[in-house]
């Protein structure tokens, strides 16, 4: 890291409407991810790997399981002054939330003052920002994808902000931003950056999903996409965050406001993901980058894991995704009682799960998963504490924490019977059951 004073702000105030029934009852950035984590873990070890050991999480809407995980797992020395901490809204300029994410940020400038850093390192946790679709590599196929927004989304990927830090101090600009190149067919989804052409790290202009986008000078059947982090020089996000709260019509956003404001000034660089380097990356996992903010993109971020060559690699012990480290024993593989084996195919399988003669198939099953004999799971996401019964079926399906499936029942067969019984069921097919559902057959 630079010999600058950084500090980290996670934007993690987002209400998740459109991750619902998973965000009834908690932030979106504390759903739980690919088995063990939660979704600020990825946000957070970034930063982590990168060098930065002063960070704060904003929280708002539903906060205390992500509160309770931060605090409980985040523990740095505190002897160094180092600390990963959660802060809620504190309502420091009037009775009100936070009206966007850059109002999130003049809510808490407290933090700035206390800790004077010379750059400030902003990240979106799933509570600011542009969302941006996935990045490119063998194997991925473009997602859906949305620009501006306060709302933001949480993402998935790997990052070295140290690198993005350098770019910046070096382009002398007030605020970086971070893009990823994708394919121009999908401009009209994205908020595209268009870069100056005397020099293709400033920014020229945004354009919000345009119809008839410009490629790359290098690439032209690519366009920039903004990914929603930014760095700043801490002394002019002050200012700048100061001066859009005095605008009665602002949105009060990062990504809508903030930096447009920057770009008129001339004084906006965009830094390219293809020029970071992670240590232990692979061509086929390099520039990942998941938005999973809905439910389809949540699902699909899961079947990126399970492959043999994973598209996203959760096992690159250069750059570990840290999370709570749970009292648990291993996962557990028995016959049923009338001695039947069970099958487990391009799965993963978290610590306390117990599977006898079940078989499971292109899922992931989170800690103490019970599954019994003759049960299927298949292209399927179980939280935490699942419980599924004797010849149950589900199939294309997402079970939240503590679900119970009685022997014999079944989800995700028929979408019809699933709406009926009151759960999600998505366009595409997806059935989500809610927190603590006891399903019968």
């Amino acid at each position: 890291m630079s010999s600058k004073k950084i500090f980290g702000i996670v934007l993690a105030g987002g209400e998740g409407k459109r991750l619902m029934p998973l965000t009834a009852d908690r932030a979106k950035p504390g759903v739980p991810f690919g088995g063990n984590y939660r979704l600020i873990d990825f946000a957070l070890s970034n930063l982590i790997n990168s060098g930065l050991r002063q960070i704060v999480v904003l929280t708002q809407y539903k906060s205390h399981s992500l509160d309770r995980h931060v605090s409980q797992t985040w523990r740095l020395s505190g002897l160094t002054n180092s600390y990963v901490a959660s802060v809620p809204a504190q309502q420091r300029l009037g009775k009100r939330w936070f009206a966007g994410s850059a109002d999130a940020i003049l809510q808490s400038l407290n933090l700035l003052r206390d800790e004077k850093p010379d750059i400030v390192v902003g990240g979106g946790g799933g509570g600011g920002g542009p969302r941006a679709g996935r990045g490119r590599g063998p194997g991925r196929r473009p997602g859906a994808a949305g620009g501006g927004g306060g709302g933001g989304a949480p993402h998935v990927y790997r990052m070295d902000f140290s690198q993005m830090v350098a770019a910046h101090i070096e382009s002398g600009a007030g605020v970086t931003v971070a893009a990823i190149r994708q394919p121009i067919a999908l401009a009209d989804q994205l908020g595209v950056i268009e870069v100056s052409p005397d020099d293709p790290t400033r920014i020229k202009a945004f354009h919000e999903k345009p119809k008839n986008p410009i490629g790359l000078a290098d690439s032209p059947s690519e366009v920039l996409a903004s990914m929603g982090n930014y760095i700043f020089d801490a002394d002019v996000l002050m200012d700048a965050v100061i001066r859009d709260g005095e605008v009665p019509d602002s949105k009060h956003d990062m990504g809508g406001d903030i930096v447009p404001w920057f770009v008129s000034q001339n004084d906006a660089a965009v830094y390219d993901l293809n020029r970071n380097e992670v240590p232990g990356a692979t061509d086929r996992d390099r520039d990942y980058w998941r938005d999973v903010g809905t439910i389809e993109s949540f699902f699909d971020a899961h079947q990126d894991l399970i492959s043999a060559l994973p598209v996203f690699n959760l096992y690159n012990s250069e750059w570990p995704i840290f999370s709570q480290q749970l009292n648990s024993p291993p996962a557990k593989f028995v016959r049923d009682s009338s001695g039947n084996l069970g099958t487990m195919i391009d799965s993963i399988v978290s610590l306390g799960s117990l599977l006898s003669g079940a078989h499971i198939e292109r899922s992931v099953l989170g800690p103490w998963a019970t599954i019994e004999g003759g049960a299927k799971v298949t292209d399927s996401i179980v939280f935490d504490r699942v419980k599924i019964g004797p010849n149950a079926l589900v199939r294309r399906a997402i079970l939240d924490k503590e679900v119970v499936v009685e022997a014999g029942a079944t989800i995700g067969v028929d979408a019809d019977a699933d709406r009926a019984r009151g759960f999600t069921v998505t366009d595409s097919g997806i059935t989500v059951v809610g927190k603590g559902v006891h399903v019968s057959a």
